[in-house]
C-alpha cells in the first residue's frame, strides 16, 4: 500500500541521514560489482572478499524467507505482525540497491535501468504486489551469487595457472651464485641481475651499476642509470650492466602483484557488445517511463508497473561477464593464460600475424651444428668462452651454446664484467681478456674484419655467432634451428580462420630467415631487424589498416609486443616477454594459437547471442501487457525464462571443458 511504500522510503532516508551525521557509512554488498585481489595487501582483501561472499549468501537466505512471508501475506492473511515482518525484510534487503540508485540520481544525474527497478519496487509495494517484490529481491541476490561463484572459480584458476610457472632467479650465497625459485627468496637476500633480465624484486643496489628501463613502472621512456645505494623495482629491465640487489620486499609480493594486475584486467573487462547493451538499457529508461505512463492511462497501475519490469539491463550485466569468465576458464584448460580480457575481443579483428623466428617458429632451443676455428684457439676454447659469456642470458641461442658446453664437459671461466647490447651481442671480461660474442653485424660495428675462413654462404641458411678475443675474431659457432613440428598446421589453420597476412620478423640475417619463410609459405619476411625496427614494422602495418598480432619470446621482441594490437608469448621465454604479453601459452606449445582464435570467436558469438536473448522478452512483455493484460508475475516469469536461457548459454564453455576431459 502507499503507506508501506512511504514507510520504506522514510526508513531509508532516515538511515542515510544517520550515516551522514555520524560520518560512519555502512558497507553493503553489491553483487554486480565483485571485489578483486589487491596488489597491496592480498590477505586483507581476501578477508574483505570472504566477508562480501558471506553477506551475499546471508542476504540471499533473507530473500528466501522474505518470499515465504510475502506468499503468506499475499494469499492467506496479513496480520500486523506479518505486515511488519514483511516490510522489515524489504527495508533490510533493498538498502544496498537503493543506495546505488541514489548515487546514480544525485552524482551521475541520470535515470538509468537501476533507477527504474527502484521505482518498480516502490510501486509494487504501493499496489500490494508483495510476492512480485520478493521474487525480484530473490532473483537479484541469486544472480549475484551465481556471478560471484563463477568469478571466484575463474580467479582461482588464473592464480593456480600463474603460480605453476617456474620463475627462477640467481642469488648470491657465500660468494657463489645459485638459482632458486622467486617465491623462495627472503628479505635481505642478494639477487644478481644481468643484462637483458627483468628485476624480480624491490631492493637496494649494493654492487655494480646498470642502465635500467623503467617504462613499465614509471612511464618514462628514457632509461635510468642506477648505481650502488639506489633503489630498483620489480618489473623494470636491465638494458646493460650487472647489479647485486639486496631484497627489501620478498619475491612473493612481486608474484602477487602480477596476479592482482591480471585479475583486475580480466574480471573487470566489458566487451563492446556488453557495453552497447548496457548503454541501450540505460537509454531506454526514459522511454520506458513514457510507456509506463501510457499503460497507467490505458490498462491501469498494474500494467504500468509491469512495463517497468520489462527492463533488460540485469540480464546483459550478468550473462555477458559470465560468458567472458567461462571462456577465460576454457582457455586455461587449454594451457592458455589470458591476462587481459580485452585481448580476446581484439583477436576477433586480427588479420595480420607476425612471428619472431628464433624460439617461436623454431623449437625453443636450437642446437650447435659446427664450431668454426679461424685462429690459434681450439674448438673447446671457443665454445667455453662463448658459453661463459652467454650463460646467464635467456635467449634460446645462448641456451644452445651453454648446453653444448655442458655436453662437452667444459669448465666455464668466471666473467668479471658484462655489457649486453640488445639485438647485437655481449661483451665480457674473462681472465683480463675482452671477449665479444655476437652477430656479424655486431663484429662489424666493433670494427673487426670477418675472416675468410668463415664462409657465410656455406652455412646453409643457419645462424652464425662470432667469438672475438681482444678485438680479433677467433672462431664462430653455427647454430642450427629445429622447426616446430606443429608450425605448418598452425599456418594452415590461421589461413582458414581468415588471417590474410603472415610474416616472419627476425633479427637474424637474410639466409636463414628467407629459407624458413619459403618453407612455411609465408607472405613476407623481415631480416636483420633491430628491436626498435620490429616495432616500426608493427606500426607501419597498423597505419595500413591492419590489426596486428605479434608472437615473440625474447628481450628483442618487447617493444614490438607493446605496439601490437595483441601480443602472445610462450612460457619458458624471457621474463620480459611473458610479463609484457597479453596472452601466454603456459606449456610453451605454439599449437594453441588456432584454439585461441577459436575461443575468441566463440566468446564473440556468445556475447552476440546473449544480447539477442536479453532483448527477446521485451517485445513479448509489452505486447502481453497492452493486449492481454499481463500482470507483474507474468512479466517476471517471461523475464526469468529469458534470463535463465541466457545464463545457460553463458555456461556452455564449461560443458566444453567437461567434454575435453
Amino acid at each position: 500500500m502507499l503507506i508501506e511504500a512511504g514507510i520504506l522510503f522514510a526508513a531509508y532516508s532516515g538511515r542515510r541521514l544517520f550515516e551522514k551525521l555520524s560520518n560512519k557509512p555502512t558497507v553493503d554488498i553489491k553483487p554486480d560489482k565483485p571485489s578483486v585481489l589487491s596488489v597491496d595487501n592480498v590477505d586483507k582483501k581476501s578477508l574483505v572478499h570472504d566477508k562480501n561472499d558471506k553477506q551475499l549468501e546471508h542476504r540471499l537466505k533473507v530473500s528466501y524467507f522474505s518470499m515465504f512471508v510475502s506468499t503468506i501475506r499475499q494469499f492467506f492473511y496479513s496480520s500486523p505482525l506479518v505486515v511488519l515482518l514483511n516490510l522489515s525484510l524489504y527495508m533490510y534487503n533493498f538498502v544496498p540497491y537503493m543506495k546505488e540508485t541514489e548515487k546514480t540520481l544525485l552524482e551521475d544525474k541520470k535515470i538509468n535501468a537501476q533507477a527504474l527497478d527502484t521505482i518498480l519496487i516502490v510501486a509494487a509495494i504501493a499496489t500490494s504486489q508483495y510476492l512480485a517484490v520478493s521474487f525480484f529481491e530473490m532473483i537479484y541476490y541469486l544472480s549475484g551469487k551465481i556471478k560471484a561463484k563463477t568469478q571466484d572459480k575463474s580467479k582461482d584458476m588464473l592464480i593456480n595457472v600463474f603460480d605453476q610457472q617456474p620463475r627462477n632467479i640467481w642469488i648470491l650465497k657465500d660468494n657463489v651464485e645459485i638459482e632458486i625459485p622467486l617465491e623462495a627468496v627472503n628479505i635481505n637476500d642478494i639477487v644478481v641481475v644481468n643484462t637483458g633480465e627483468v628485476v624480480p624484486v624491490d631492493g637496494l643496489i649494493i654492487k655494480g651499476k646498470a642502465i635500467i628501463d623503467q617504462h613499465a613502472l614509471t612511464g618514462e621512456s628514457q632509461p635510468a642509470e642506477k648505481i650502488v645505494g639506489e633503489q630498483v623495482f620489480a618489473a623494470t629491465t636491465i638494458i646493460t650492466g650487472q647489479i647485486h640487489v639486496q631484497i627489501e620486499k620478498a619475491g612473493i609480493d612481486t608474484a602477487i602483484a602480477q596476479i592482482g594486475k591480471i585479475l583486475n584486467h580480466t574480471t573487470d573487462f566489458k566487451s563492446t557488445t556488453q557495453l552497447k547493451g548496457e548503454q541501450w538499457a540505460d537509454k531506454s529508461a526514459l522511454p520506458q517511463l513514457g510507456f509506463s505512463s501510457l499503460a497507467l492511462l490505458t490498462v491501469g497501475p498494474i500494467g504500468a508497473i509491469s512495463v517497468l519490469n520489462t527492463n533488460f539491463s540485469y540480464r546483459i550485466k550478468l550473462s555477458g561477464p559470465l560468458g567472458t569468465l567461462n571462456y577465460l576458464n576454457l582457455a586455461s584448460y587449454h594451457n592458455i593464460l589470458i591476462k587481459d580480457g580485452r585481448s580476446l575481443e581484439s583477436l576477433t579483428k586480427i588479420d595480420t600475424v607476425l612471428f619472431d623466428k628464433t624460439g617461436t617458429l623454431t623449437q625453443e632451443q636450437p642446437e650447435v651444428k659446427t664450431i668454426i676455428i679461424c685462429g690459434k684457439y681450439e674448438a673447446d676454447d671457443i665454445l667455453a668462452y662463448a658459453a661463459a659469456a652467454e650463460r646467464k642470458l635467456a635467449h634460446p641461442i645462448a641456451k644452445a651454446i651453454v648446453q653444448k658446453a655442458s655436453e662437452s664437459n667444459l669448465i666455464l671461466p668466471d666473467i668479471a664484467d658484462s655489457n649486453y647490447q640488445i639485438g647485437y651481442g655481449i661483451t665480457v671480461t674473462i681472465n683480463n681478456m675482452v671477449i665479444k660474442v655476437g652477430s656479424i653485424r655486431f663484429m662489424t660495428m666493433e670494427g673487426m674484419t670477418i675472416p675468410e675462413t668463415i664462409k657465410i654462404d656455406n652455412l646453409q641458411g643457419n645462424s652464425v655467432i662470432m667469438i672475438a678475443i681482444n678485438n680479433q675474431i677467433e672462431g664462430a659457432i653455427e647454430i642450427q634451428p629445429a622447426l616446430r613440428p606443429e608450425i605448418k598446421g598452425i599456418i594452415s589453420g590461421l589461413r582458414q580462420r581468415g588471417i590474410k597476412y603472415i610474416a616472419i620478423v627476425s633479427g637474424d640475417h637474410k639466409h636463414p630467415t628467407q629459407k624458413l619463410a619459403v618453407k612455411l609459405d609465408m607472405d613476407d619476411y623481415f631480416y636483420d631487424i633491430l628491436p626498435e625496427d620490429k616495432a616500426k614494422i608493427v606500426e607501419k602495418l597498423q597505419q595500413e589498416g591492419k590489426f596486428v598480432c605479434f608472437i615473440g619470446d625474447g628481450v628483442n621482441d618487447a617493444i614490438a609486443m607493446k605496439k601490437a594490437n595483441v601480443s602472445i608469448s610462450l612460457s619458458g621465454a624471457t621474463s620480459v616477454a611473458t610479463d609484457l604479453a597479453q596472452v601466454v601459452f603456459m606449456d610453451g606449445n605454439l599449437s594453441h594459437l588456432c584454439k585461441l582464435f577459436d575461443i575468441a570467436n566463440g566468446l564473440d558469438n556468445q556475447l552476440q547471442k546473449s544480447f539477442i536473448i536479453s532483448l527477446i522478452p521485451l517485445p513479448i512483455n509489452l505486447i502481453g501487457i497492452f493486449f492481454f493484460h499481463f500482470g507483474i508475475l507474468a512479466t517476471i516469469i517471461i523475464n526469468q525464462t529469458g534470463f535463465w536461457i541466457g545464463i545457460g548459454d553463458a555456461m556452455l564453455p564449461l560443458k566444453k571443458i567437461e567434454n575435453h576431459f
